[in-house]
Order: C-alpha cells, then sequence, then structure tokens
C-alpha cells in the first residue's frame, strides 16, 4: 500500500505551509527551538511509519478483533510491532514538554501526525493517542511523584493509559456516576465501581495499564462538582517503580462494535475484592476539569480522525474511479463505443466532489483549531483560547457527521464492490460511525454550543469569530475569480448572524427552553457556515499563492481547490437558509411530540 493511498501529503503541505503558515508557531518562546525543516521531518517520519507498520493490517485488525481468556486480552502481533515503531520514533512525547522528556513539538503538528496514523489505521493508533493524552493530563496536574512514577514510563511507551468516565448506567450525565473512592491511612483511595466502553482497557502491549477513574470521595457534593480524578493502574508499583502486585482492577468483559475492532473496548470491575488503590490527581472535588483536558483533546482528535477517515474514503473511491470502466456519455447511443470510466459520469463527479469538500474542508478545520490550541497554551494569545472554545463542538461535529456522509457516498462511488468487505470503504464507515457517539454526542455539543460557548465570556469568542469572516471576505475580494463564493458565503452569513442575534434576546429574555429545543439544528446551520469560511479562506490562500503558476499539475490543483470550494458555497451552504426559517419560527415539530404518541 503506498502512503497516497490513505491521505494526501500535499494537502496536508498545502494546510500546514499555505493556509495555517505552521512555521509562524515557532516565533513564540514554546516551539523557538524548531523549524520548518523539523515539522516536515516529523509529518515525513510519520507518513512512512504509518504506512510501513500500521496500514499494513488495517484489515486484519477488523477481521481478528482482540479476544480474552481468563481476564488476558491477546492482541495481533503486528499491534505490537505498530507501538513499537510509534514508541521508538518518539510520537508518544512529541507535544510534551522538554523538562518532561518532550520534544516539545507544536500541538498542530502532532494533531497532523495523527490525521496521518488515523487514515492508516484509527483501530491500533487509538493505543497510543490515548496513552499520551492521559500521560499528559498526569504530567499537568500530577505530583512530581506521580510524573515520575506513571507519566514517564507512559510517555516512554513502557505503561499505557485510558480514560474510564462512562458507567453502565450513566452515559454522558457524569454528575450522576456512582464510582466510590474511599480514604485510606497510607494517603490512597479504594475505588469501587465499574466503567463500561473503556477504550483500550485491557490489552498485551505493555507493562501496565494506568486508568484515569472519575469516582466521587464519599462526603462529597453531589453533581459535577464533588467528582475527583484517580490513577489507577492494572499493577501497583514496587520501590524501584515497577509493576508488581496486581490491583483489584478485573476485565469484566469485552465489548463487540460495529467498527474500531482493532480497539479493545471493555468492561472494567474496580473493587470487587474491596482492594482497588487509586492515588488521588490534583485536587479533591476537582476532577472533571481535569480530565476536560483529555475529553477536550479528545474531542478534536476526534473530529481529525473523522476527518482523516472521511478522507480515505475519498482517495479511495476517486482511485476505483479512476480505473472502473462502466457506461457510456447520455448522448452516445452507440453500444459498440469503449465504455468510459465512471469518474466522467457527473453524479459520481457529484460524490466525489462532495466527499473532497467535507473531507479536505474538515482536515484544514481541524488543523486551524490545533493552532489555536497552540497559541493559547503559549500564553501569548488570550483570543485564540476563547475561538478554541467556542469551535470545540464543531471541530468535533461537523467532520464526525459529515466525514461519515463522506464514507457513505465512497461506497456508493464503488456501488456493490463498495458493500463487500474485500474493499476498505465499508470498514471506513463502520469505522468512522463511531466519532458521532464517543466524546459528546452532535446533541450534547449543540447544547454546549448554544447553551453555553455562543454567549460566554460576553460573547467575545463569537465576535472575534466574526471579525475573521470579516477579514476572509476582505482578502477575497483581491480576486475576481472568487467572487461569486464571497458574494455566496456573505449572504448566507447575514442570514446566519439574524438568528445568533434573535436567540441572544430570546436567551435574555428568559426564553433558553424554545431556543434550545432545536440545538441540533443549530449546530449544523453554524457548523456549515464556519467550514465555508475555511473553504473561502482555502480558496483565497490557493489563488494567491498559486494562482499565477504555471506548471500544469500545480493549476490543475488549483482548479480542483476552486471547485470543491464552490461546490460547498453553493450547494451545501444555502442549506443554512432553511435551517434558519426553522430556529427563527421556534419550529416545534419534534419538541412537541410526546412519548405516547410514538
Amino acid at each position: 500500500m503506498t502512503m497516497s493511498e490513505f491521505i494526501s501529503r500535499r494537502e496536508l503541505q498545502f494546510i500546514l505551509d499555505d493556509l495555517l503558515e505552521v512555521e509562524q508557531l515557532t516565533k513564540l518562546a514554546p516551539f523557538s527551538d524548531h523549524d520548518g525543516t523539523t515539522f516536515n521531518e516529523v509529518i515525513d517520519s510519520a507518513m512512512r511509519i504509518a504506512s510501513d507498520h500500521f496500514a499494513n493490517h488495517y484489515k486484519l485488525a477488523d477481521e481478528q478483533e482482540p479476544t480474552h481468556n481468563d481476564g488476558q486480552v491477546t492482541t495481533l502481533a503486528a499491534l505490537k510491532s505498530a507501538w513499537q515503531h510509534y514508541r521508538d520514533a518518539g510520537f508518544l512525547s512529541a507535544d510534551v514538554a522538554a523538562e518532561h522528556g518532550g520534544a516539545q513539538l507544536p500541538y498542530t503538528i502532532t494533531a497532523a501526525v495523527g490525521s496521518i496514523f488515523a487514515a492508516a489505521n484509527v483501530a491500533s493508533a487509538a493505543y497510543p493517542f490515548l496513552t499520551s493524552a492521559a500521560a499528559k493530563v498526569i504530567v499537568n496536574f500530577g505530583s512530581d511523584q506521580q510524573r515520575q512514577q506513571f507519566a514517564e514510563p507512559m510517555l516512554a511507551g513502557q505503561f499505557s493509559g485510558t480514560m474510564a468516565l462512562t458507567e453502565p448506567d450513566v452515559g454522558s450525565s457524569l454528575g450522576d456516576l456512582t464510582t466510590k473512592a474511599t480514604p485510606h491511612s497510607d494517603g490512597s483511595y479504594r475505588i469501587k465501581g465499574n466503567k463500561i466502553y473503556i477504550s483500550a482497557g485491557e490489552h498485551d502491549l505493555t507493562d501496565n495499564i494506568v486508568h484515569l477513574v472519575l469516582a466521587r470521595i464519599e462526603g462529597a457534593p453531589a453533581g459535577t462538582k464533588g467528582i475527583s480524578l484517580f490513577i489507577v493502574p492494572k499493577f501497583l508499583l514496587d520501590p524501584q517503580g515497577q509493576p508488581s502486585k496486581r490491583n483489584d482492577v478485573q476485565l469484566a468483559g469485552l465489548l463487540h462494535k460495529m467498527g474500531y475492532r482493532g480497539t479493545s473496548s471493555t468492561a472494567l470491575s474496580f473493587g470487587e475484592n474491596d482492594d482497588c488503590v487509586g492515588y488521588l490527581l490534583g485536587e479533591p472535588h476537582q476532577g472533571l476539569k481535569y480530565m476536560f483536558q483529555m475529553m477536550n483533546e479528545a474531542r478534536i482528535f476526534v473530529g481529525i480522525g473523522a476527518a482523516a477517515l472521511g478522507y480515505r474514503g475519498y482517495l479511495e473511491s476517486l482511485d476505483y474511479a479512476k480505473q472502473r470502466p462502466q457506461g457510456r456519455a447520455p448522448t452516445n447511443l452507440d453500444p459498440t463505443s469503449t465504455p468510459v470510466a465512471i469518474i466522467e459520469h457527473c453524479d459520481v463527479k457529484r460524490m466525489l466532489l462532495a466527499q473532497k469538500a467535507y473531507s479536505e474542508g474538515s482536515l484544514a478545520l481541524t488543523l486551524y483549531a490545533a493552532t489555536l490550541v497552540d497559541r493559547a497554551e503559549a500564553g501569548e494569545d488570550p483570543e485564540a483560547a476563547q475561538l478554541l472554545d467556542l469551535l470545540t463542538p464543531v471541530v468535533k461535529s461537523f467532520p464526525s457527521i459529515y466525514g461519515l456522509k463522506s464514507n457513505d457516498l465512497a461506497i456508493q462511488v464503488l456501488g456493490g464492490a463498495g458493500y463487500t468487505r474485500e474493499y476498505n470503504v465499508e470498514q471506513l464507515y463502520r469505522d468512522n460511525r463511531l466519532n458521532r457517539i464517543h466524546e459528546g454526542t452532535d446533541g450534547i455539543q449543540s447544547l454546549d454550543l448554544l447553551g453555553r460557548k455562543l454567549w460566554q465570556h460576553r460573547g467575545q469568542g463569537l465576535a472575534l469569530l466574526m471579525a475573521q469572516f470579516q477579514q476572509t471576505v476582505a482578502a477575497a475580494e483581491h480576486f475576481p475569480e472568487l467572487a461569486s463564493l464571497r458574494q455566496g458565503f456573505a449572504q448566507h452569513l447575514l442570514t446566519v448572524s439574524g438568528v445568533i442575534e434573535q436567540f441572544a434576546g430570546a436567551m435574555q429574555a428568559g426564553e433558553a427552553a424554545k431556543v434550545l429545543d432545536n440545538s441540533a439544528l443549530f449546530l449544523d446551520m453554524f457548523s456549515k457556515t464556519v467550514v465555508a469560511w475555511i473553504w473561502l479562506k482555502s480558496a483565497e490562500c490557493a489563488q494567491r499563492r498559486y494562482g499565477g503558476s504555471e506548471d500544469r499539475q500545480q493549476r490543475q490543483w488549483l482548479a480542483g481547490k476552486l471547485q470543491a470550494a464552490k461546490y460547498f458555497i453553493d450547494w451545501e451552504l444555502p442549506e443554512v437558509e432553511h435551517q434558519a426559517r426553522l430556529l427563527r419560527g421556534y419550529n416545534d415539530s419534534c419538541a412537541a411530540m410526546q412519548p405516547e404518541w410514538f
């Protein structure tokens, strides 16, 4: 399998170097030791390792998912090799501060690396993704001893990590969790409870597995304010820091998923024998705040993974469409003429163009969000944090929804072949379907956006985003080729702005309930507007950088970029007009439906 079959290096180069100008991040103090050459070397290394050691077992990991026997989980030998190569390349600690043994790369670069590994084999990539994210929570909020005992071995790939949030009867409503933590005389705690859907909760890749577990200390306040975070290792450590005695953490069973099958999905029991040792991370009752660092990073990575899976499906269906001969032009009535490749048919072009618009728009959106992470954490750009907070629900949800639509279209392009396991596109769809569910469903993201994020800090994040929109519109005015794109975006932006203005007044008037009834519809409308802006910005950048090129391939690439922008703004963005009518009228088709009527 060649590298180009699962993600486009050319597209990553455009987004990182041209659109986002990532080398500018080296002007920020934390990244001043790096340069553009370093960034490219890291990306190229990721492409090689992903191609050689992750993509090589994409289908095998789906066909031979992890198995368990007597509490022990067995994984593929190819997965173990993939873990070792990822670890040895230093990717687990790539964006960790140098003082903690990391390479201190920008998060944007590790996010781009993440897109490469997700496209190659998202299930195998989940193990190091989760480990790195969990380790960084310990680095940021743990004690020096906890960093040494747990974070350092995790970042070195000796230990792995998980986050254990969900309980069998408690989904996203974490304030209702029942897992208990009882203080022990030695300063540790005894954890008791059950967790479910814990990705990578049990496997045979590492010497130890470190679970970050949300639990409630006995006597703590009810709801989310009483939740604490605990480090719960599979094996307790001896005085030399090596795994020794088995902790009271038991595998209750493996869950069998529609996709993502190569990642073990577990039900875990903590404290069946009343002897599960946990160590408080940070301060009591602050667990959800700490965990949200990992969850927010995970939400961005969900968007990146969804974009990458959508992008791979696009590339595979594009390749198939170029090679598959079938049919003739509708005006060609000669049955003896040679059939054309299906890419010549207009409806196939439509499906490919939609995939390109969804996937490239999503990838640019998620990597833009990653630059906001870098600018916010560097401490020199407070506006970046406000923009990131506002856009996180969009970054998680739009790629999850439209990356999946892209995979659906990829199956359609392949026709009957796409519905068979002999091709990858059906697996890509199954793998991507999870992204609309985990780290907060579409509905949860929409309530977060419309109920909180849009209005917080007196709407400063929204004001900053609107200013970004207007800057891009003004920049596009310099290129006559972009006139229709600029005008179309500006026209529909007025409609969306009107809805937001109306909703602001309704919220202030105490009418939040009817505003929030259709929050999912608002999220889709708002997300389409944001991605349309990303496309206008991409078109302006592409025209500015490559409009004068005489290179034939470069000009074809530019034409394709502009056509995808045209598709999204002409075909997808106008849907906001209908959505706006429903929202402004507080349509109650859904809210007024009674349970008894179903």
